[in-house]
């Protein structure tokens, strides 16, 4: 789209402007298409808290805990959860967690009332913001310009000369 709105002569700022939308949709568009698969196909389970970090430290001050989890067999899961997991979590507690059946996608802590159209709702800004942004940066890049012979012709408030 920046590629398009440079031919067609959009200021730069609308271009910087879209492109920055652009690289904010396409960085937020995997974790919604995990958040589908996981509400289409993903199973519920139950797991096991191993151990629970505090994440301020490493987010620089985000009040975030998470847990490393293992599922019933005592197989510790790859990732860890946030969802779920809290100040109030201790080790030993369980936790609900959807998974991929088919391994595609890591599995998250489960959120209640969460369909397909929540990942999709969560997407909805960036995209009609891109779409926004797009639309304003080509009607303002088409220069009207008023043609040569309105000018002369009386009516228009232009004086002729005799």
């Amino acid at each position: 789209m920046t590629v398009y709105l440079s031919v067609v002569g959009a200021g730069r700022a609308l271009i910087g402007v879209v492109a920055l939308l652009g690289v904010c949709l396409a960085l937020q568009a995997p974790q919604a298409a995990a958040g589908v698969v996981l509400a289409e196909r993903g199973q519920l389970q139950s797991v096991v808290v191993t151990s629970v970090e505090d994440g301020r430290a490493a987010e620089g001050g985000h009040a975030r805990y998470l847990c490393s989890v293992a599922d019933r067999d005592g197989v510790p899961l790859k990732v860890r959860i946030w969802r779920g997991c809290g100040e109030d979590t201790r080790r030993g507690d369980a936790l609900a967690v959807v998974s991929d059946p088919e391994g595609r996608v890591s599995p998250r802590g489960a959120q209640t009332g969460s369909g397909v159209s929540g990942p999709l709702r969560d997407l909805a800004p960036w995209a009609v913001a891109l779409v926004a942004a797009s639309v304003i940066a080509v009607v303002r890049s088409y220069r009207l310009s008023v043609p040569s012979v309105a000018l002369a012709s009386p009516g228009w408030g232009v004086a002729s000369h005799r």
